[in-house]
């Protein structure tokens, strides 16, 4: 029962700064991918640092097993400087407390340091390998370790059994803290997205309403030009002067709304496959929320490309909603996403087998405030379309009343 409480006391310092750096995530919406790198090194040195200042010792157990799963996080999320500060403070802590060899540790740290390098250029979903390989070196260096140093005098049985539970608590923990951040870090990325998609409808609703308080001005200087006679000069003057006031407010409204509705771009080199995996990834929850079948064939190569990767997620993003929302009722929902590249071009397709668009709103879909749902607004494909257009895309519906829709996604790649 003292091991127990012993474990989840250090797991408890472990997850503490974890937990508020995904809480941070979720108030902090516009966080760059610097600053969140940033905040994210800072986590890892602490929750490193609560562990060894106020975590239980519980034998040797709690420094082989827990404090190598910030380095682990560190490589996941491929944190060179922290990789690089965390295991220099390990080398100087099992070292200084456990009497292991210093350049047997650099050993095994730099093993660690060559495998991410092989790793790093190999798509997500094979980090599942890169966890099983680092858990498979720390248990052939952890052997060496303990008949070497930390219990030479101990039976051959006794550091068995101690590195077999070391190991298994080390492969538990660290496959969990690592599920938990994953998911943390997708559902905030969700919501945001959601947030996002919600607030560019509402403003470019709002920049529809805003065409009548535009007719107002423009009908008072209309009125006074029909009024103007130009053999009358103060009149002139007195009217000149309001309509110069009201086209001064008129451009003034436009200029704020133009502020807030403009999409703005910023392309990086991405691997658009990943961006489909991760985004496929998000909304997982909802697919099995509603029970949706998902057929998915994405290719194992990398295709780079120049784009947004939060624009284009937040496309796919409104496809995957509009395909949930298209679900027809008793029969079974199922959604097929495809990937493919040809000739310098990456398509995706994503078909599904709901409600179906008839053939008359199918040629008005993407128009601004378009909609056939009851409390749509018309601007999730219209947004989709033009983000894809300025990336030198193009973005094409088909589909068959009652049966199916396509969304195909085309896009221009790197060479």
């Amino acid at each position: 029962m003292e091991i127990l409480e012993g474990i989840l006391l250090n797991i408890i310092h472990l997850l503490f700064p974890l937990t508020l750096y995904l809480i941070y995530q979720t108030y902090i919406k516009n966080m760059d991918i610097k600053e969140r790198g940033l905040i994210l090194d800072i986590t890892l040195f602490s929750s490193l640092y609560c562990c060894i200042k106020y975590g239980v010792r519980i034998g040797t157990l709690f420094p082989m097993a827990l404090l190598n799963i910030p380095l682990l996080i560190s490589y996941f999320k491929g944190r060179k400087i922290s990789q690089i500060i965390i295991s220099i403070a390990l080398i100087i802590y099992y070292n200084a407390v456990l009497n292991i060899d210093v350049w047997f540790l650099v050993s095994e740290y730099l093993v660690y340091f060559i495998i991410y390098g092989y790793y790093s250029g190999i798509r997500k979903r094979r980090y599942l390998h890169l966890i099983n390989v680092f858990i498979g070196v720390k248990s052939f260096f952890l052997s060496f370790e303990m008949f070497l140093f930390i219990r030479p005098e101990s039976s051959y049985i006794s550091n068995i059994f101690e590195i077999l539970f070391v190991m298994f608590i080390y492969t538990i923990f660290s496959c969990s803290i690592l599920y938990f951040l994953h998911k943390g870090e997708s559902n905030i990325e969700l919501n945001n997205t959601f947030h996002e998609l919600e607030k560019e409808k509402t403003l470019r609703k709002a920049l529809f309403k805003m065409t009548h308080e535009i007719k107002n001005p423009i009908a008072v200087c209309k009125g006074y030009l029909d009024m103007i006679d130009s053999s009358d000069r103060v009149k002139v003057d007195k009217y000149v002067s309001i309509i110069k006031s009201e086209i001064d407010r008129t451009v003034t409204m436009m200029d704020d709304f133009l502020d807030f509705t403009k999409i703005k771009i910023d392309k990086n080199e991405i691997d658009l496959y990943l961006l489909l995996e991760d985004t496929i990834d998000s909304v997982r929850p909802l697919f099995k929320k509603n029970h949706i079948k998902t057929c998915v064939n994405i290719p194992d190569d990398e295709v780079y490309m120049m784009a947004d990767y939060n624009r284009l997620k937040q496309v796919l993003i409104n496809v995957f909603k509009n395909a949930i929302e298209a679900q027809v009722k008793n029969r079974k929902m199922v959604l097929e996403i495809d990937a493919s590249c040809r000739n310098n071009e990456a398509c995706i397709k994503i078909k599904d087998n709901g409600m179906g668009i008839d053939n008359e709103n199918l040629q008005k879909i993407g128009e601004m405030f378009y909609t056939t749902k009851v409390k749509g607004t018309g601007l999730g494909v219209s947004l989709s379309k033009e983000i894809v257009t300025l990336h030198g895309g193009n973005m094409k519906y088909s589909s068959k009343k009652n049966k199916w829709t396509l969304v195909t996604i085309t896009l221009p790649i790197t060479e």
